[in-house]
């Protein structure tokens, strides 16, 4: 199938040619016909399936047909969870909206609102933005919610997962009832399936691949390493291996910053990407690691949705994440629109656990795997254990509080 096939107008086809796209994937074979159909459609799809497109090209097409009402009036909203996101997504309208007569742009947090005031000041046909300054602007009257015809939640399971819900009851009681609503999510959890009940009509559901799998071009290794030993362990990896373009993550914001700056010690070059950090700063680091300015990007799960990195070789787990669904979309990050990825987890013996339940959500075995010229202080055996067995049971049902002092393995004396 092309994208002729699935009815966009000429002025489309000529930009998505001009990105050097010639076969729509998957999710834009299902849904791009759905929206133009004016269907709501409630659709699941995997980081890096092309689901941006998917719903931007039909949505530019209905837009098409009749003009901007004028005013501030916002006519297509589209919600997302990060700056990162909606900043990604704005590009990705106006290169496919380069042939158009329409209007777009994008607003959220961490930047000055003024450049954004003035943006919204006529009106625009397709709004991106985050919850927070979204609401912020409608208060001080920039913007027009009143005429907006089509509602656009992309990574609505990630929204909730921010604390979101609340601001976006809000807003859809800001928006009129009738419109077209779609809702792009990779899982679909109970409360999604809950908001998706509450606002949307007789949505259809697409979906393209197993609720919450993993896409088969992405490499998965585990690798069994002592918690100590770890920043040495990738180090050693990234630099041994002269790999570029690395995204590593980590729990924690000070953790990022502590290996960050062990890396550049190293002669390795890094920057780290999270909360604390200003949103021109996030914005320069990953412009750094795009333009291979940088070897490696440290960051948090802020940055596991939203980054947008083409053909983006590897991500490496410095801690595995405690919610088993982060894990699908930290290594979504690689192996994008056909390309080969490589995800690899550096795993201790307390990080079995979560281990497991990645596992379990994923449909296949890690088994990890001991490296090289870093001996284990635990067994190795420990690490083939089930998550029940007494030995890691007892290290497993330790409090988690950050009070709590646990011991570092030791290794036991030769009988």
């Amino acid at each position: 199938m092309s994208f002729e096939n699935l009815g966009l107008n000429q002025s489309i086809l000529k930009a998505v040619l001009k990105k050097g796209y010639t076969k729509p994937s998957p999710i834009q074979q299902k849904a791009i016909p759905l929206i133009l159909k004016r269907k709501d459609i409630l659709a699941s799809a995997q980081t890096g399936t092309g689901k941006t497109a998917g719903f931007t090209l039909p949505i530019l097409q209905l837009l098409t047909k009749e003009k901007h009402p004028g005013g501030k009036t916002v006519r297509t909203l589209v919600l997302t969870p990060t700056r990162e996101l909606a900043a990604q997504v704005f590009e990705n309208v106006k290169g496919y909206s380069e042939f158009l007569n329409l209007k777009s742009a994008v607003v959220f947090g961490g930047v000055n609102q003024n450049p954004q005031i003035r943006a919204l000041k006529n009106g625009v046909d397709i709004l991106i933005a985050t919850p927070g300054r979204l609401l912020d602007l409608h208060q001080q009257k920039a913007l027009s919610l009143h005429q907006v015809e089509i509602l656009v939640l992309d990574e609505a399971d990630r929204m909730l997962d921010m604390g979101f819900l609340r601001d976006i009851k809000r807003i859809l009681a800001l928006i009129p009832q009738k419109r077209q609503n779609l809702l792009f999510s990779a899982t679909f959890s109970k409360e999604i399936k809950k908001l998706a009940n509450d606002f949307m009509r007789q949505p259809v559901l697409v979906e393209v691949t197993p609720e919450n799998s993993t896409v088969d071009q992405i490499n998965q290794k585990a690798y069994a390493v002592d918690k100590k030993k770890k920043t040495d362990v990738i180090i050693d990896l990234i630099a041994g291996g002269k790999w570029q373009q690395v995204l590593v993550f980590t729990r924690t914001k000070h953790g990022a910053n502590k290996l960050t700056q062990k890396m550049v010690k190293c002669d390795v070059s890094a920057m780290a990407i999270h909360g604390n950090k200003s949103q021109a700063a996030r914005t320069k680091a990953l412009a750094a690691l795009k333009n291979n300015d940088i070897r490696v990007l440290v960051a948090t799960d802020i940055a596991a949705r939203g980054l947008d990195i083409p053909l983006l070789p590897h991500v490496i787990n410095f801690e595995l994440p405690n919610v088993p669904e982060d894990y699908v979309h930290r290594i979504g990050r690689t192996g994008r629109a056909g390309a080969q990825g490589e995800a690899i987890s550096l795993v201790s013996l307390d990080e079995m656990t979560y281990l497991r339940d990645i596992e379990k959500l994923i449909g296949l075995e890690l088994t990890p795997e001991e490296l090289e010229g870093f001996p284990l202080t635990d067994k190795p055996g420990d690490f083939d254990k089930p998550a029940g067995s007494k030995s890691n049971q007892r290290r497993n049902n330790r409090p988690k509080s950050g009070n709590s002092r646990r011991k570092p393995f030791k290794r036991k004396p030769k009988s």
